[in-house]
This record gives structure tokens, sequence and C-alpha cells, in this order.
């Protein structure tokens, strides 16, 4: 992930006053699991973008397309 991208998603998870532990709680993961996805220290599937969007009432595309996109035209 590119750091606009997780900068979005750090943004957006504050924006709506959600800590990492009620991410992890929420995804079914562990607070460390979550700060890694976030810090860039852990690849994102498909499945969790997926999870993730959704707590937000967001689409994917909405959060990681941008990383998508810049990783294809590389």
């Amino acid at each position: 992930m590119n750091n606009h991208c997780m900068n979005q998603l750090k943004n957006i998870r504050e924006k709506k006053g959600v800590s990492y532990e009620d991410m992890a709680r929420k995804l079914n993961i562990s607070k460390a699991y979550y700060w890694q996805i976030e810090h860039k220290n852990r690849r994102l599937s498909y499945e969790m973008a997926k999870n993730i969007a959704s707590i937000f009432g967001l689409k994917p595309d909405d959060l990681f397309y941008n990383e998508y996109k810049s990783m294809t035209t590389k």
C-alpha cells in the first residue's frame, strides 16, 4: 500500500472515531495485525480490503483503488 492510501484509511478511521482496537474487533483480528496493515507492514488481501471498506460503508475501490492502480502501472 502506498502512503496516500494508508493515510486515507487512517484519516477515515480517525474521523469516524474508530480505534485500532475497534477495527481489530470488527475484523476479528488482533490489534497488532490491523496496525501492521495500516502501517504497510502486512500485505492486504482483497477479502480484508472488502471487510475494512464495509466497516465504513464504502467499496474497496473507494479506499484502495489508487494503490492497485499504482501497482499495475509500474
